[in-house]
């Protein structure tokens, strides 16, 4: 099932997508943290309203991020995918080391953005923005000191999600908060699928375009630490919570290890696409050409 956020008419909507159209659940469901929250007896709802609600075109409402305001900061991994780490590592002159532990941080809510929103870029801030299209996986359910072989019960579903990163800032700063977290630097979507539609979500095709040109071309089983041990690892000591987004790493290809380094300018087209998901398409838009 592919769950969205949409607006219609001036009012933020929950629905779910039949075929190309969505079916509008809020009655049901107010919110996706709702619809998440009572995942076990919601799914069941959504499905009987899809076989014969009514049903209006995608092309007439606009997508809106799946969850617009997380109850918190999205949870990321680090140099999860080993090409990756050794082309970072390489750009910086330094030897490669694989992590043997999940290296995690964090992006702001007020970073999260729609699958189709433009990508704020402000000069006076940054001059160094990249991208990083990763697999994020929303968590179901409340759990704390998760086993790995249990972990799979805690997955809700999956979506794109674009780790955009201002690169100056990270790097002048000691840890990735900042250069990780300006507005609108984390666009995701276009929907959830279900996690009972995504069996194997770790031998999925993963991919960033620029412009139309390929810049990463990976697979999620390249991933170091799989799913099952993200959570086991996120869980130790601290509770994860329902509707949590967990941003799993990005493949080789980023824009600051190339030679020379490429960073993303206004006009811009960055589309982020994983292979039975869908497609994020964003623009760099600068921030003086913003409502």
């Amino acid at each position: 099932m592919k769950l969205v956020t949409f607006a219609q008419q001036g009012a933020v909507k929950v629905g779910a997508i039949r075929g190309e159209e969505v079916v509008d659940v809020t009655a049901v469901f107010p919110s996706m943290l709702a619809l998440i929250e009572n995942y076990v007896t919601g799914l069941p709802q959504i499905s009987d309203r899809l076989a014969g609600a009514t049903a209006v075109p995608l092309s007439a409402v606009q997508l809106l991020a799946p969850i617009p305001t997380p109850r918190r900061n999205v949870m990321c991994l680090g140099l999860n995918y080993a090409a990756h780490a050794r082309e970072s590592y390489a750009a910086k002159g330094q030897a490669a080391s694989l992590p043997t532990t999940p290296i995690v941080f964090t992006k702001a809510t007020t970073a999260v953005s729609g699958p189709y929103d433009p990508i704020p870029f402000d000069a006076a801030v940054s001059a160094e923005i990249d991208w990083e299209v990763e697999l994020a996986v929303i968590i179901a359910k409340a759990g704390k000191n998760i086993p790995a072989a249990q972990a799979w019960a805690y997955v809700f579903g999956y979506m794109v999600l674009n780790d955009v990163s201002a690169r100056d800032l990270q790097m002048r700063g000691k840890q990735y908060f900042k250069g990780k977290s300006l507005d609108g630097h984390c666009p995701t979507g276009p929907w959830i699928v279900s996690a009972d539609e995504l069996p194997n979500p770790h031998d999925l095709r993963i991919t960033c375009r620029v412009n139309g040109v390929t810049k990463q071309d990976g697979r999620t089983s390249h991933m170091i630490f799989d799913i099952p041990t993200i959570i086991a690892y996120l869980s130790q000591g601290m509770t994860l919570l329902p509707g949590d987004i967990i941003a799993t790493g990005t493949p080789e290809g980023v824009g600051f290890a190339r030679t020379p380094p490429e960073f993303l300018r206004p006009g811009d087209v960055l589309e982020s696409e994983i292979e039975g998901i869908g497609v994020l398409r964003n623009e760099v838009t600068a921030v003086s050409d913003l409502p």
